[in-house]
């Protein structure tokens, strides 16, 4: 068992690593249109990722059944939340709408995070934060406007909006609920149960998808693409990102999102050879420090931060 402080830093170190898991969801969606349906290629991601999940925890999920059993409806609306509205919904969000209105629409969950978390579940929230929060998001503006912000007045909104919109609240909801509901449950043993949550609401939607004519026959390829979602920006991302709110709070590590469109760039730069621009550059020279505000611990672990048993 590591000691608290060791905890801590980990965690603030896995606030950097949680968005590069996150931008090979990027990578994935622009895979799939063509190759798997959205509710299919979800269902699959979190079915193989809860999989894993429930045998790495067997032993804790069986002696806690009772106890999960009792809240089970909670597991079902952070399935619902995290698993069918965050995933099927931004593969279809990303069909029929452009890489600019994701990053836009999706740099706003990190504020809704830390008000809710002020506001619902009486985090602190210190001014330097609130600071680091306008730095980073101005570093993510930036970056998505392609460091001309006159652009921001020729954005046109598509339906596709509408899905990565509601993707944005649901990601708000299941971060702020997760903390909210207190579980004894480990990061493992509880991502496991909110995946048998997420497999429940998925599993008739992506029954009724695979009915559909225009539904492309299974291929390599599709296994492929699930594979790779259900085990870096499933089961690594959302399992870092869990046992770090729980240790660090909700607004602290919502920031991780106002990475993810500087951590897109580098991935395209790198994966796909897109250019690599100033923007991106000056991007980061925003977004890196306001990050480092919002996370940025002050004295020692609190007395419940310290005594805050995660797996």
């Amino acid at each position: 068992m590591f000691p608290p402080e060791s905890r801590h830093r980990v965690a603030q170190a896995l606030i950097w690593v949680i968005p590069a898991l996150w931008a090979v969801n990027f990578i994935v969606a622009r895979k799939a249109p063509g190759v798997v349906e959205p509710y299919t290629l979800a269902l699959g991601r979190w079915a193989l990722a809860g999989a894993m999940l429930v045998f790495l925890a067997r032993a804790e999920l069986w002696r806690e059944r009772r106890s999960i059993a009792a809240v089970w409806h909670q597991y079902v609306v952070l399935g619902f939340l995290g698993m069918l509205v965050c995933g099927a919904w931004v593969y279809l969000g990303g069909k029929t709408t452009g890489a600019m209105n994701i990053a836009l629409i999706y740099s706003a969950s990190p504020v809704l995070i830390a008000l809710g978390a002020v506001v619902w579940l009486g985090e602190r929230f210190a001014f330097r934060q609130v600071v680091g929060v306008a730095v980073a998001m101005a570093g993510v503006m930036h970056v998505v406007v392609r460091g001309q912000w006159s652009a921001l007045a020729s954005v046109q909104w598509v339906a596709g909006d509408g899905w990565i919109f509601a993707a944005m609240v649901s990601w708000a909801l299941y971060a702020l609920l997760q903390k909210k509901w207190h579980s004894s449950l480990s990061a493992t043993a509880r991502l496991a149960a909110i995946c048998a949550g997420g497999v429940l609401v998925l599993l008739p939607c992506a029954l009724w998808e695979m009915a559909l004519p225009s539904t492309p026959a299974w291929s390599w390829q599709a296994t492929w693409l699930t594979v790779l979602a259900a085990l870096l920006p499933g089961l690594g991302a959302y399992w870092c990102y869990g046992w770090a709110q729980k240790l660090l709070g909700a607004s602290r590590v919502a920031v991780t999102l106002y990475l993810g469109p500087l951590y897109a760039a580098l991935a395209a730069w790198g994966v796909l050879n897109e250019p690599l621009g100033w923007h991106h550059l000056t991007g980061a020279a925003l977004i890196l420090p306001g990050v480092f505000l919002v996370t940025r611990t002050t004295g020692t672990p609190t007395r419940s931060q310290a005594s805050a048993e995660v797996g």
